[in-house]
């Protein structure tokens, strides 16, 4: 079942498996960013079987000049020991439909370069590489 998590246990029971895609975090700072990123809009959402999370995305909604209104995945990771077995899939098809549903014209997000085989995952889904991301420290 898949659902936005909605109370502290909910993003307790997410961070198990956030931490394998965010592992600088723990759990108090994981906590605290999410209720500070909850009010621009973000929102966890997971899927979960037999009442254990196995795969998370972090997501928003928002608007730009670029890309009109979208959906941006923040974060999305399935736990490391249930890969492969489709949760992935209907995790981000879940979020395209989401996106649909609040009119978005796009869905975007990033993936870090060293992630090779989430990247064969997008493109198997049909998203395409469509530019690079750039930062500096500061």
């Amino acid at each position: 079942m898949i659902k936005i998590a909605e109370t502290e246990q909910d993003l307790r029971n997410c961070f198990t498996v956030m931490v394998q895609l965010r592992p600088h975090l723990d759990v108090d700072s994981f906590l605290e960013r999410v209720a500070l990123q909850f009010t621009s809009g973000y929102r966890v959402v997971y899927l979960a079987t037999d009442d254990k999370v196995v795969a998370v995305a972090g997501i928003r909604l928002s608007r730009n000049l670029a890309w009109g209104k979208f959906l941006y995945i923040d974060d999305l990771i399935t736990d490391e020991v249930e890969r492969s077995k489709g949760y992935g899939k209907q995790l981000l098809d879940w979020c395209i439909t989401h996106a649909r549903q609040n009119n978005c014209q796009q869905l975007h997000l990033d993936s870090g370069v060293q992630r090779k085989d989430a990247h064969r995952f997008y493109e198997r889904e049909g998203m395409t590489f469509t530019g690079h991301h750039y930062a500096i420290e500061l």
